[in-house]
């Protein structure tokens, strides 16, 4: 299988592509790889232009969505598509149609803006279904396995999914004579125009329904309570939208089911904070640590470890525990745990406490030199301009 090539070289636009270019960049690819330009060329030439069809429809589906092209940016692949095989991809030449129809207006190209087969009747597409979990940082880490109850459309028992009473047919429309479009024919100072419209009557399908199904009232859908297993990979993030194709709602007449979006929302943390794959974790250390150094345990996402402080330890340090935080989506290796130490100085001190510092108070290691100093505020400075 062969690589997949960055969205932004597949439609030969910068970064910064601002959105009509990306349009016009789309329908360049697009008109050029159209199967009905194909014509008369052998079968492979006609696969490969049909390959770089979608190619070109995955990248445009990508970027020119503000969200998908932040978490693309962001994530790569991993946070556009979210790990379930989506995007253009796993999109058929029917979804591309019926979703960039209005790319191709005045090209005179067959079967867009239906909403489904080319030239014929529509395919109906169930609509799509969104749901929301939530994950500790631990989930974020290793991946988790949910298992959800999602209320969903699915086919009707009793007329099975055809929206008529059972032991009744359907019956062809008699405005398009089972065609699913309308054709008008005009004539203008410019010459005759013909036009295709989808069937006011039958709604494209080329059939009606003369007895309604009383279970479902002709909608050929009933409502069920499914259990969807899902595998969510490690390293997504929040707001990261995962999807799982043909397992939203069905549609009606055997058509093409919606998918399920699954929206992720992170817990908060009390002591970790995420920063892209990195984790923060504040640590406060007691003067007398700071001084002498020692040991102390920090939290990770699989529990507490112990961390060496050296002496003389000052505020602002950070310390770096590598391979500590959280995977990259694309599986580019995994962050880093980094402990922001800060000492806290004693608000009240008794008279013994008070006394031990006056003692020391004009040693000259109490103060700091000039190259400490501008060692510490050049740490405070580097982390403010970040």
């Amino acid at each position: 299988m062969a690589e997949k090539r960055d969205y932004y070289e597949v439609l030969g636009v910068q970064k910064n592509a601002t959105d009509d270019e990306l349009k016009k960049a789309y329908r360049k690819l697009a008109i050029k790889y159209h199967p009905d330009r194909q014509q008369g060329k052998s079968d492979e030439e006609k696969k490969a232009a049909e390959e770089k069809f979608k190619e070109a429809a995955e990248a445009y589906d990508v970027l020119s969505n503000k969200d998908k092209r932040a978490r693309y940016d962001q994530f790569g692949f991993a946070g556009a598509q979210g790990g379930f095989g989506g995007g253009g991809a796993g999109m058929s030449m029917d979804d591309i149609f019926s979703q960039f129809g209005d790319i191709f207006g005045g090209f005179g190209f067959g079967g867009f803006g239906g909403g489904g087969a080319r030239g014929g009747r529509r395919v109906q597409r169930g609509s799509d279904l969104r749901v929301r979990v939530r994950l500790n940082l631990k989930d974020v880490a290793h991946g988790v396995e949910k298992k959800l109850k999602i209320p969903r459309m699915v086919s009707c028992n009793a007329c099975n999914g055809t929206g008529a009473k059972n032991g009744t047919q359907l019956e062809t429309c008699p405005t398009c004579h089972g065609s699913g479009v309308e054709t008008r024919i005009q004539r203008t100072i410019l010459g005759t125009m013909q036009t295709q419209s989808e069937c006011h009557t039958c709604g494209g399908k080329g059939k009606i329904i003369k007895e309604r199904c009383p279970e479902c009232g002709g909608q050929g859908l009933m409502k069920k309570d499914d259990v969807i297993t899902i595998n969510i990979p490690a390293g997504v993030g929040e707001g990261m939208t995962l999807k799982m194709s043909g397992k939203g709602n069905e549609a009606p007449g055997g058509g093409i089911p919606g998918d399920l979006l699954i929206v992720i929302e992170e817990e908060h943390d009390d002591k970790l904070h995420r920063d892209g794959n990195d984790l923060v974790y504040n640590l406060m250390l007691d003067i007398p640590t700071a001084v002498f150094g020692g040991k102390v345990e920090v939290p990770t996402v699989d529990g507490r470890v112990r961390v060496t402080i050296e002496p003389g330890t000052q505020p602002g340090k950070i310390l770096r525990l590598r391979g500590k935080g959280l995977p990259s989506p694309d599986s580019y290796g995994t962050g880093d745990l980094l402990i922001n130490v800060t000492v806290y100085i004693p608000e009240q001190l008794s008279a013994d406490e008070r006394k031990a510092f006056e003692s020391i108070k004009n040693s000259s290691n109490m103060k700091p030199s000039e190259t400490t100093k501008n060692r510490i505020f050049d740490r405070f400075r580097r982390f403010f301009e970040n």
